[in-house]
């Protein structure tokens, strides 16, 4: 789960402003704590050529130094965070050499629920993507708040009962990394993480294909037994045989699991109606 070793674009993108932010802050930590150590040396009492003032009381220049290099600071931060939250919107598409692959996501008590409507299948814990391929995540959740988080990918993002969030990322490499919940939501929390499974966009396509022939089928009874609260679920794969089970959680057609806040709270929010 390594953050310094992203493995797409909105990783690395993140990683340069959090080194970049990190040494523009250090640009005043670092000189403040060499001049506190340089003052106590030079001022010490027995260095005789240190001048003593005891009637000074104000320098316009000192005051100046003073505020204008913590206000500058104040403004580069400011400036750099503000092209990242922009450039990084988690709505924004990414480019890539096709399509983009649609996930929606589910999270549980204390389970992660994929739901891949184009290939007609789901899987619990476990997320199979194809490397180099723009992914359009829309997220919810069936119970309490949760957050979202692949960190070798970026953009950490909440699931809230009743609405629906985006999020977009890409993993340019195949590989295995890893994706938890970012956000305490009662016992389960800590085992409720998954495996990121990247490979090529022709393994993905032969593993869609043997997904959606498995013997298992997700329609909406087999989700109210899939959502009661269980720990430590091993990872699963389903056929969907219900394509708007997305839709009828989001919009909590489907009541939402017994840890969710009571009442329909995103009914009135324009994420709920633009399900797809």
């Amino acid at each position: 789960m390594n953050i310094l070793d992203p493995q797409g674009p909105i990783g690395i993108a993140e990683k340069t402003i959090l080194i970049d932010s990190v040494a523009i802050m250090l640009a005043i930590v670092v000189p403040t704590i060499v001049a506190i150590f340089a003052f106590a040396y030079w001022f010490r009492a027995s260095n005789a050529k240190a001048a003593h003032l005891p009637d000074w009381e104000y320098s316009g220049r000192i005051e100046l130094v003073v505020w204008s290099i913590p206000t500058l600071t104040v403004i580069l931060l400011g400036g750099v965070a503000w092209i990242g939250a922009h450039e990084l919107d988690p709505a924004k598409a990414i480019d890539g050499p096709s399509p983009p692959l649609t996930i929606q996501a589910v999270s549980l008590d204390w389970k992660w629920l994929f739901i891949y409507p184009d290939q007609k299948i789901a899987t619990i814990n476990t997320l199979t993507v194809p490397a180099g391929v723009p992914l359009q995540f829309q997220l919810t959740s069936a119970s309490v708040m949760n957050a979202f988080f692949i960190p070798q990918l970026g953009s950490l993002i909440y699931t809230m009962n009743g609405m629906t969030t985006r999020l977009n990322l890409r993993a340019d490499k195949p590989g295995t990394l890893q994706g938890l919940s970012g956000h305490f939501s009662g016992d389960g929390f800590s085992d409720m993480h998954f495996d990121v499974h990247v490979v090529p966009s022709e393994e993905f396509s032969k593993w869609a294909q043997d997904g959606s022939q498995v013997e298992k089928s997700l329609d909406e009874h087999s989700y109210e037994q899939i959502a009661k609260p269980s720990m430590k679920n091993e990872p699963a794969i389903y056929r969907l045989a219900d394509p708007d089970l997305f839709r009828s959680i989001a919009t909590q057609k489907i009541p939402s699991s017994p840890g969710a806040p009571s009442g329909v709270i995103g009914a009135a929010l324009p994420g709920v109606a633009d399900v797809r």
